[in-house]
Formats: structure tokens, sequence, C-alpha cells
């Protein structure tokens, strides 16, 4: 059936007349909406979708009355064109490999403000592209019977341009029933290390030692704080049960590190600026150097923890890993840690893995890097490529995925990713490889896992 539709869309665009090349010179065609609807079931079709990652996850942005992508549609963001580096060309060349946006294929281009598809298309003809072709969304979105895919919870990453509108006092899109909104600059250290820099206007800062203090003794771990240090916190920076925060970062790990945990005391509605102040300021918005200070409050109005489903304890680990039929314990470090030919981090001599663990991705040069769920601009990578990472490895996401890394950085961005995907059954283990290595009786492993699938890059 799948052959005779593919002839028929094939068809379809030839008597369409879309299938031949064009030149630098010459103007990209525009299709319409039935010549998108024949090209989705033509194998040698690829649409893709330029606009911020945040539309591409649901939100309704550029006057689009539905949010979400098309079905089937891949992404790849004009606004990973702004970002800058030696290596960017490199970059942007295996993503399109990874997304099969190859030069053989036929490229529906679509956006929703009349520039996107326009700079990508650009961008690919000066890479030898021919076969480029651009649509309007707007014009599927306003037809009620085309289905647009959207993430359950996409709200949980908040564009910048959205971010704006709160700012300027409004309330937005998924944010109409938000009493007291607070927005916090989460960052590693004193304030002048990032947050005097420049921060998100309004924004007051959380130095992440508040909510993972170091260990007065050796070795030095930032470890998860007690139950009643978390809630002390949550009251000097004014949060409470009811109240909405989004969370940025010069960073974005610090301020997914600071999120989780705030959902971990019981804030019912956490998010994320997507992409971290980069976002900001490629939105074309200014940074403030001007200092804030949070409004404390005495109550919080609701038990602290209120969510400890957030987190898996050490106790709760070692019982997972004794059912692995019902539990996955997802190691989202680089591969050399995970093999331990790296410790990952300067302050931990320890190398390994927990035996049962399965690896996971995060990043390919260190504890810091997360190339495997980002986008250049950082914003979150598509679920289809997240997910497709963790069928390659066998990652059973029926079973409860409970993340970790080296202390709870990494896993807390993973974590609200397969929230936004709509996984119910996660959790952090918070402890993760530092607390694990450094609990006496713990086993450890190093060299390859039996396991190992071949799709592992190293």
């Amino acid at each position: 059936m799948k052959n005779r539709c593919t002839s028929l869309a094939a068809l379809l665009l030839f008597l369409f007349g879309l299938t031949a090349e064009i030149r630098a010179d010459q103007a990209v065609p525009v299709m319409d909406t039935p010549q998108v609807v024949a090209a989705m079931d033509a194998d040698d079709w690829v649409i893709v979708d330029t606009r911020l990652n945040s539309a591409y996850n649901g939100w309704k942005l550029d006057g689009v009355s539905r949010g979400g992508h098309i079905p089937g549609a891949t992404d790849f963001s004009a606004n990973w064109l702004k970002v800058g580096g030696d290596q960017r060309d490199a970059t942007l060349k295996e993503i399109l490999a990874t997304k099969g946006i190859t030069p053989d294929k036929n490229v529906i281009l679509y956006d929703a403000n009349g520039q996107d598809a326009s700079s990508v298309a650009a961008y690919l003809i000066s890479k030898g592209y021919t076969r480029l072709h651009r649509y309007d969304i707007t014009a599927w979105a306003k037809d009620k019977k085309r289905p647009l895919e959207r993430y359950p919870n996409h709200q949980l990453l908040v564009p910048a341009v959205v971010l704006k509108e709160v700012i300027d006092g409004n309330r937005p899109e998924s944010f109409e029933n938000s009493e007291t909104i607070i927005v916090a600059e989460a960052s590693w250290g004193e304030e002048k290390n990032s947050y005097a820099k420049g921060h998100i206007p309004g924004a007051f800062h959380i130095n992440t030692d508040r909510v993972e203090p170091p260990t007065e003794t050796e070795p030095v771990m930032w470890m998860l704080a007690d139950d009643q240090t978390l809630k002390e916190m949550a009251l000097s920076f004014g949060f409470t049960r009811d109240a909405t925060v989004i969370v940025t970062s010069e960073e974005p790990l610090a301020a997914f590190r600071v999120a989780t945990v705030l959902r971990y005391v019981g804030v019912k509605d956490v998010r994320v600026l997507n992409g971290g102040t980069l976002s900001w300021t490629l939105a074309g918005f200014d940074l403030e150097t001007t200092r804030h200070e949070p409004v404390p409050v005495i109550d919080f109005k609701g038990p602290v923890p209120g969510n400890p489903d957030v987190i898996d304890t050490m106790e709760e680990t070692r019982a997972g890993l004794r059912t692995p039929k019902t539990f996955t314990l997802v190691d989202n470090r680089t591969w050399a840690e995970h093999i331990g030919e790296s410790s990952g981090y300067a302050y931990h001599k320890k190398k390994g893995r927990i035996p049962g663990s399965v690896f996971g991705y995060a990043g390919k040069k260190n504890a810091y890097s997360m190339e495997y769920y980002r986008n250049p601009d950082k914003t979150m990578r598509n679920a289809d490529e997240i997910l497709a990472l963790w069928k390659g490895q066998g990652i059973d996401t029926t079973t409860h995925l409970s993340f970790m890394c080296g202390s709870g950085w990494r896993v807390a961005e993973i974590y609200y990713d397969a929230d936004v995907m709509g996984l119910k059954d996660i959790g952090i283990f918070s402890d993760g490889w530092i607390g694990w290595s450094n609990t006496p009786g713990n086993p450890v492993e190093t060299g390859l896992p039996e396991n190992t699938a071949s799709s592992v890059r190293r």
C-alpha cells in the first residue's frame, strides 16, 4: 500500500511541476497545502520546520492559530544559523545528514513568518541544494482538519518571545491562570560569575549551592540538600507551591538543576527558558545588569517535599536495579565516563559505572556537554531523535526511567526533555555516580559492558 501511495504522490508532484532543480539565483518555489500533503507520502521528499524549536514543540508563535509541527516533519531552525563558531558548518552538515535533509531529496521548508524558510533555503543553496520549496504553515494551522503534532508538556520549555511577554506584564498562552510569576536566574557561585554580567530583566540570582551545598569533608561533593534546608531555601526566595516559576541561566544545566529541585520541593509549575540566555539575545532582546532581590515568604502553602517522586533515592535505586523488567537506570554521561576511562570531574577521581546501568548519552566532550540532547542554539533536540538514541541502547520507555549522571545537572535537563515528550514514569537518581561511588559497599564496573550496542557513538 505504501508503494502505491508513494507512486501516486510522486505523480501528483510531477504534475504540479515541482521537481525541477533550482539555481542559487532563482526564487524558491512556493507550495500549497495539497502539494505538501502529497509530499508526505513520497520517499524522496522531506518536510522541514524552520521555525523556532519552541514552535515545533507546540507553542503558537508568529500568529499561528494552532501550535505544533506537521506530522512526519523534521526540524532545522533558522535560529541555528545565527550560532557562530569555527565548527558551525561541520555541525550543521552532520545535523542535515542525521535528519535525512540531503541534496538528492526534494526539501519543503516551512515557516509562519515569511523569513525563516528563506534563510534556511539560502544556506542550503550555498551548500549545493537545488530541490528546495517553501510553504507557509499558517494555512495548515487554520484548517482544523489538518493534524498537527505537539509535545504534551511543551509549555515547560518557554521560548524567549513568550518570556518577554510575561516580563512585560502580559499573560500569554499557558500562563492565563498564573497568579504569581517569578523569574529566577540560576548559576553556580557568586553573582559576579554570571548574573552580574547580564541576566534576564527582573530576574534575581540563585546560587546552585543553595540546592546542593558542598560537603565539608573530603572528597568534596555537591549533593542535594536535605528537605529542611530546601524548604528554607524556597521560603527565602519567595517560592510557594502555587507560584509559576521560570528559571533562566547562561548555561541551561544550572537552570534545569534548580528547576527539578523546585519541583521536588513541591512548586507545581516550574518552567525553564528554552535555550538559556542565548535564546534571549538571539531573539534580539537585551540582558540587564541591575541587581534584583527576591521577596521572602513565611509559608510554602504545602508539604515539603511536595513531589518526592522527582528524586530516586539511593535505596530506591538499589531496589530498582534488582527488578530490570520494570526499572532502567539510564547513565547520561560521556562514553568515557561510562566505561571508566574518565571520572568526568576534576574534583572526583573515582571512575566506572553502576552495574546494571544502561548508557543513555549526554555529551561528547565532558561533564558539561549535552550535544546529544541539544540543538546548536541550546534548545531541546526533537523527541524522535532522542527516542531513537534510547531505542538504539535498548532503553525501554515503558519501564521506570531513572536518569543519572555525576550528581544531577545533566539529567535534570534530560528529565525535562522526557517530561516535555509526555513520559510519566521518570525520576532522577540525584546522588549519581559521585554519590554511588563514595558510598562504601556499592559495586562498580569498568570496561565495555556486555550489552554494548553497536550504535554507541564514542
